[in-house]
């Protein structure tokens, strides 16, 4: 501060009120100070700004998913990637973890608020019966929930949401509209917000289309547990017509089980997958996906997240609605 003042010809107060963004400077001062500031490679010192209470340059993020589900899970990867993309330019880091279960994330966001590690948090994999918007208003940390649908119950917490019903209804219009009656929805995970959505409009979208042969399996969203439910329930008397998988990676595994048991796809089984990638435009045949910009949705989360930091409302923020990208993967229904 002393060298910033001296090249800038002003008092030490006034760069500390210049850089910190505070009152009690002009404008042509304030932008000299920082001026001067980048010609000589000043950055903030994180450890400063923690003892000066102002925070400590760092957004978190906690992820209660088996470890080994992540490394293949492209939904994920891009998210992180659009929100990394907006931290960097604010100069925030991000302190990510992962953990067993819901209770062990509770755990570490008492810890890191204690402990003044964090300015804010970023929530994925909302619960239908969530302790966490409930303890994080508790600890006053600012949030943003991605995924979970606008909760009035919390006010202070920003949401980031995409319409999973509709989406759904999409997917059962472009099947239904093939002939298919005997649909089989393999979901991911259990208890997660987004999950039950998908099971309640795929049976609601049944009921009205009068189709009496549709379920959701819950799996962990791997690989292996994506086969073994295809295995299940291709072996039926009456096999599904139809598969509708909650990510890529089942997807692809349950077209390689499909073919495995002498099932063609799609003349036997139609298969749709929840998120597009690299990998549903790479296997033969190329899989029909949901396709939505995850990327752009890290960034809309980050940018949510930055705009509570800086004194912004809680806002709700709906992206667009995820729309099925049509390959070889879905065709006509046997019979129909």
């Amino acid at each position: 501060m002393k060298d910033i003042a001296r090249h800038a010809g002003v008092s030490q107060s006034a760069v500390s009120f210049a850089l910190n963004g505070r009152p009690g400077v002009s404008d042509g001062t304030r932008d000299r100070v920082r001026r001067v500031a980048e010609q000589l490679g000043w950055r903030p010192s994180t450890a400063a700004r923690q003892l000066s209470g102002e925070g400590a340059a760092t957004v978190g993020f906690v992820l209660a998913r088996p470890a080994d589900t992540l490394g293949v899970d492209s939904f994920f990867l891009q998210l992180v990637s659009g929100i990394q993309e907006v931290l960097a330019e604010r100069h925030l880091g991000l302190l990510f973890q992962v953990v067993e279960d819901i209770a062990d994330e509770c755990a570490v966001y008492r810890r890191w608020w204690a402990e003044h590690r964090v300015d804010g948090v970023l929530v994925v994999d909302p619960r239908t019966d969530d302790p966490r918007p409930g303890l994080l208003d508790e600890l006053g940390l600012p949030a943003v929930v991605i995924g979970g649908a606008p909760d009035e119950r919390h006010p202070g917490l920003s949401t980031v949401w995409a319409d999973d019903a509709g989406a759904m209804a999409s997917v059962v219009d472009e099947l239904s509209a093939l002939g298919h009656r005997r649909i089989v929805h393999i979901a991911g995970l259990p208890g997660l917000a987004h999950t039950e959505r998908r099971i309640r409009t795929l049976r609601a979208e049944a009921v009205r289309r009068g189709l009496t042969e549709v379920e959701s399996v819950t799996t962990d969203y791997s690989d292996a547990e994506g086969a073994a439910v295809t295995r299940r329930v291709l072996e039926r008397p009456a096999p599904p017509t139809a598969l509708i998988y909650d990510n890529d990676v089942m997807a692809v595994a349950g077209v390689a089980t499909a073919t495995e048991l002498g099932f063609s796809v799609p003349a036997d089984v139609s298969v749709v997958a929840w998120e597009d990638s690299a990998l549903c435009r790479m296997v033969k045949p190329r899989l029909s996906a949901l396709s939505r910009d995850s990327v752009e949705f890290g960034r809309t989360a980050a940018r949510a997240l930055t705009a509570l930091l800086d004194g912004g409302p809680a806002l709700t923020v709906r992206v667009p609605v995820p729309r099925v990208i049509v390959r070889e993967s879905t065709g006509v229904a046997r019979g129909a």
